[in-house]
This record gives structure tokens, C-alpha cells and sequence, in this order.
């Protein structure tokens, strides 16, 4: 009787854990991505017109079991994109992503979490613009929306970048061509 009870319990107890989703690991130092995680983004960059629009979709998932972020973009259906990668890099105690681009040029960065907002500090390489450095940070509203703003190093200048509101879409798909 007291196995038949124990399997009983034990099998109720299963149960009500099944019920509770689980939240999916997430290596610590990335928990406060968590809530950019799962969702697809689009954005329309402040410097869209009707006649020329500019119109980025983002996607941000769990990768790598857990132990980095993955984010994909395309603008303008696949004329340009892009993916990153960014992990806790413990021999630098901090977080680092790369990015590699459809335009052949790969920037590494190190990031900061800070008040609700990813900012990174990131060295190009290979940019045919002249660019060597960017600065962006990416701000996640009480609305669901996230809000992003660059400014790049060309020729030794800080020149301002792309800056856009971005709002969770089911509808939205990355493209790469």
C-alpha cells in the first residue's frame, strides 16, 4: 500500500511539474535578455520615406542550449542583414557578441545590460564606408516595443547612425536572399 501511495504521489506530483512550463536555461549572465528572447521585431528605421522605406525585421532566440542569444535581421526583405551572437566570454568577464553581415563585414563588441537597455561598443572589420567603430544601444519600452540607436566612427568622426521603433510582430518573417 505505502509503494501504491508513494507512485501516487510521486505521479500527481509529475503531473503538477509538467503543468508549470519551465523556464529554458539560460546561462546568468544572459538573464536579462530574457524578455527580447522569442519574439520577431519590426522596425521602421526614422529615416524611412513611402517613396524609400527602410523596414528591418529582428529575431532573438535562446542558442546554443542556452549559453548565447541569437539575433537575425534582414532589411528590406533580404537586402541586407545579418546575425549575432552574443555569450558571457568568462576570461573577459563580460559579455561579447560578433555580428556577421550580408555586406562581408563582421564587427565584435562588448556589450553592457544596463536599466532595461543592451549597449555595445563594437570594432569593425572590412567595411567598405570607412567605418571602424559603432556604438548602439537597444532599449526594450513597457509596451512591448524596443527602441535602437547608432552612431558610427567613419574617417575619425562620430557620425550618427540609423535609429528605428520596432514592435513584436507574428506576421514577419528574417529573409536572406
Amino acid at each position: 500500500m505505502k509503494h501504491i501511495l508513494l507512485y501516487l504521489f510521486l505521479l500527481a506530483s509529475s503531473a503538477m511539474f509538467a503543468a508549470e512550463p519551465q523556464k529554458a536555461f539560460l546561462h546568468p549572465e544572459l538573464e536579462s535578455f530574457r524578455p527580447f528572447l522569442n519574439t520577431t521585431y519590426r522596425g521602421e528605421f526614422t529615416n524611412s520615406t513611402p517613396e524609400k522605406p527602410v523596414i528591418d525585421i529582428s529575431q532573438w532566440e535562446r542558442h546554443l542550449n542556452g549559453n548565447a542569444i541569437r539575433i537575425t535581421h534582414s532589411i528590406n526583405q533580404g537586402e541586407y542583414g545579418g546575425e549575432s551572437i552574443i555569450f558571457w566570454d568568462s576570461s573577459k568577464k563580460t559579455l561579447v557578441g560578433y555580428y556577421f553581415t550580408t555586406g562581408g563585414f563582421f564587427t565584435v563588441a562588448e556589450i553592457q545590460v544596463k536599466d532595461g537597455s543592451v549597449i555595445s561598443r563594437e570594432q569593425v572589420t572590412g567595411n567598405q564606408n570607412g567605418i571602424t567603430e559603432v556604438k548602439a544601444t537597444a532599449t526594450l519600452n513597457k509596451d512591448g516595443s524596443m527602441t535602437t540607436k547608432s552612431e558610427y566612427l567613419k574617417e575619425g568622426k562620430w557620425v550618427p547612425g540609423h535609429s528605428a521603433t520596432y514592435y513584436p510582430t507574428n506576421e514577419h518573417k528574417v529573409i536572406f536572399k
